[in-house]
């Protein structure tokens, strides 16, 4: 292994120490990649259209994004102007937290969580704040809330939590936001909302307008099936979300990217059924492996958490040799996405040989 390059250039030191954003491991010839959280149907009904009738690409696209916004304010019984329309959630992320954190400011979130919420507060020079995940993979929101101070400029909720799956309950978030001061941003980020079957859930769209300091985040990349092409959106007090547009790139949503999305929604009914088919199979996913002698956290998105532990990067290579790519956060677990139908049944097969390899004192061991 060579070392990395260095050059004279005088670059930010935490920048310089920061490891690049890897995507999921891609599945052998002949495999199943489950490793991004990707929708493994082909695109809804009336997209690929609409892209190629928005291939102008000698022209800029709508940087306001009227149309698709205007849509999606109707859908949700709010203005257009409560609306933010962005290049993925990660993207609207990143612009919120560097609107709100930057040099000795601190942005707290639960950990495990989504991999990029480090990255992105590092890049916004602020500091993280990490509160561990309970034992079962659910956010602790009173460790969360004990953990605010002055220094706290904006808190990341994940429901549900990626990688874990875990939920937020309606009552725990709405307990967490009485407690914490209105002057704590506060972003409740539901990429996988979609895929959510648990009542108890909280759901960003019944507080919109309740809380100053909230922003719902979502996106089109999951359920909706458009991760290449990278849209997401925004929904919350509008001083909050023209500072995020204040700190947005201009005109990274491309004509193709907001075409597409108001075509998805146009088959929202097609899509509906396609969530509902990915929930089974989550669910047979999660007994199969729990029948197996596993124990995974409850999931409520398109993906299952297998703590491993100290085996995870052995329970890896033995998926990728058995034809499954899947995302492997070592030393603590694996997160499996709900892809094809015959996908799942390959990975039950070798569910009893993860038992097996798993060491002792992995939680994925335990039984409940």
């Amino acid at each position: 292994m060579t070392d990395a390059p260095r050059t004279p250039v005088r670059l930010r030191p935490e920048i310089m120490a920061l490891p690049a954003y890897k995507q999921g491991r891609p599945a052998a010839e002949g495999g199943y990649k489950l490793s991004s959280n990707e929708n493994p149907f082909e695109p809804l009904p009336g997209v690929l259209e609409a892209v190629a009738r928005a291939a102008a690409i000698n022209r800029y696209p709508d940087a306001a994004a009227v149309d698709l916004r205007a849509r999606l304010a109707e859908r949700y019984g709010v203005t257009p102007d409560e609306v933010h329309v962005g290049a993925g959630s990660v993207a609207l992320l990143s612009q919120f937290i560097d609107a709100a954190a930057g040099p000795g400011d601190e942005v707290l979130y639960a950990w495990r969580s989504f991999e990029a919420y480090p990255g992105l507060v590092t890049v916004a020079g602020a500091t993280s704040r990490r509160v561990p995940l309970l034992p079962d993979g659910r956010h602790d929101l009173d460790a969360m809330t004990a953990a605010v101070t002055e220094r706290t400029r904006a808190v990341l909720v994940c429901s549900p939590n990626n990688p874990t799956g875990c939920v937020v309950t309606a009552d725990e978030f709405e307990r967490f936001m009485a407690a914490v001061p209105e002057t704590l941003l506060v972003l409740l980020d539901e990429a996988y909302v979609e895929f959510v079957r648990d009542a108890a859930a909280v759901d960003g769209a019944t507080l919109l307008g309740r809380y100053p300091n909230l922003v719902i985040l979502r996106t089109f990349s999951k359920a909706w099936g458009l991760a290449g092409l990278r849209l997401g959106y925004a929904i919350g007090p509008v001083p909050l979300l023209d500072a995020a547009r204040a700190a947005a790139i201009p005109l990274s949503v491309t004509a193709a990217a907001l075409a597409a999305g108001d075509a998805a929604l146009d088959a929202e009914e097609e899509l509906t059924a396609r969530v509902d088919i990915l929930v089974g199979r989550r669910e047979r996913l999660s007994a199969g492996l729990a029948a197996a002698g596993l124990w995974i956290p409850v999931s409520s998105g398109n993906f299952v958490w297998l703590a491993a532990g100290a085996g995870t990067e052995a329970v890896a290579d033995l998926l990728h040799e058995s034809g499954i790519s899947a995302r492997a956060f070592p030393p603590e677990g694996i997160r499996i996405s709900v892809g094809e139908e015959e996908s799942v049944d390959k990975l039950l097969s070798v569910a009893s040989e993860i038992v097996r390899i798993l060491p002792e004192g992995a939680p994925a061991r335990r039984i409940g």
